[in-house]
């Protein structure tokens, strides 16, 4: 009888090995000890990529993140896009990967019974994110004092992170069909915030308010 092939342990393996227990217990392990010792490997070999499950889950989000900035680089008309363009793609993207792990995602991010705990697993995301808007988006007026645009930079991409946040939060209550009201969000909320910071805010903000009213309210009418 053949032996069984040894599974190379690395970060890749000790991710889905934890994320089949959890989608499968609906719990994180009872120890890092006893997750090993399931999976067949030594508790050290863990610590050899994480120092604990909190630190593996940050890590899930931030190498989302990563990937989603990979296939954007393999995307040919991704460098031509201008600035609304490659946001856009940027969040396109990003919940497309996020909907190939929607159950591990929700799991994460639903987890802990204190939100703050759950939002905590998105801190090097956050950073990652904060990183790359930086690239992508500008100073909205140019003035010749570096204090005030460091501050103009400062509330531009702060303020694209509560808008992931946001299309996060939607994206998770989204039950359309192929989460395509997802899309229309992130559609209307980057026009919207162009508008509102480097143009002049007209009909694109009219018509995401009357998105956001019709989805939050609409319903009621009919009920």
């Amino acid at each position: 009888m053949a032996k069984k092939k040894a599974i190379e342990i690395n970060k890749e393996t000790i991710v889905n090995f934890y994320t089949d227990y959890v989608l499968t217990q609906g719990k994180k392990p009872n120890s890092i000890y006893e997750f090993a010792k399931n999976n067949g490997m030594e508790e050290a070999e863990f610590y050899k990529f994480f120092a604990s499950f909190e630190v593996l889950e940050e890590h899930f989000f931030s190498d989302m993140m990563h990937y989603t900035l990979e296939l954007l680089d393999k995307n040919s008309d991704y460098e031509n896009y201008n600035a609304a363009q490659k946001l856009s793609c940027f969040y396109f993207t990003f919940f497309e990967v996020a909907t190939a792990n929607r159950s591990f995602v929700m799991q994460l991010l639903k987890q802990d019974k204190m939100p703050l705990k759950n939002l905590m697993k998105l801190k090097s995301l956050r950073k990652d994110f904060l990183s790359y808007v930086k690239t992508v988006l500008e100073t909205p007026y140019k003035i010749d004092n570096q204090k005030i645009n460091n501050i103009q930079n400062r509330v531009v991409h702060e303020g694209a992170w509560l808008q992931f946040m946001s299309i996060l939060k939607y994206w998770m209550e989204d039950t359309s069909i192929n989460f395509e009201k997802t899309d229309v969000f992130i559609e209307k909320s980057v026009k919207a915030s162009f508008d509102m910071v480097y143009n002049v805010p007209i009909e694109s903000i009219l018509d995401f308010g009357k998105f956001i009213w019709k989805e939050k309210f609409g319903n009621y009418k009919s009920n």
